[in-house]
């Protein structure tokens, strides 16, 4: 469920604003998602997967905060993440 490091560095330099970017809000919101999309794949074989679930909704929430914080800052680049990514805003 985790995402391995070549995995990491792609989504990095798909989500990156400059050649040394690696925490900006769009790339911790690109690896949110993938790992959102993981996770949530793992629950739909594994129903009584509680822990896991919950785990799920924190990350959830993070990223819904991190979009929060973006669309303040910018719109632009909001709607660009969500469009990137295919997520709803």
């Amino acid at each position: 469920m985790s995402l391995d490091t070549t995995e990491k560095q792609q989504l990095i330099n798909t989500h990156q604003t400059h050649g040394t970017d690696t925490g900006s809000a769009e790339v911790q919101v690109a690896m949110l998602s993938e790992r959102i999309n993981r996770l949530s794949g793992h629950l739909q074989n594994n129903i009584h997967d509680f822990s896991s679930r919950q785990g799920l909704l924190k990350m959830i929430g993070r990223r819904k905060r991190l979009l929060n914080y973006m669309r303040s800052k910018s719109e632009q680049r909001y709607s660009e993440t969500i469009s990137k990514l295919g997520i709803r805003g």
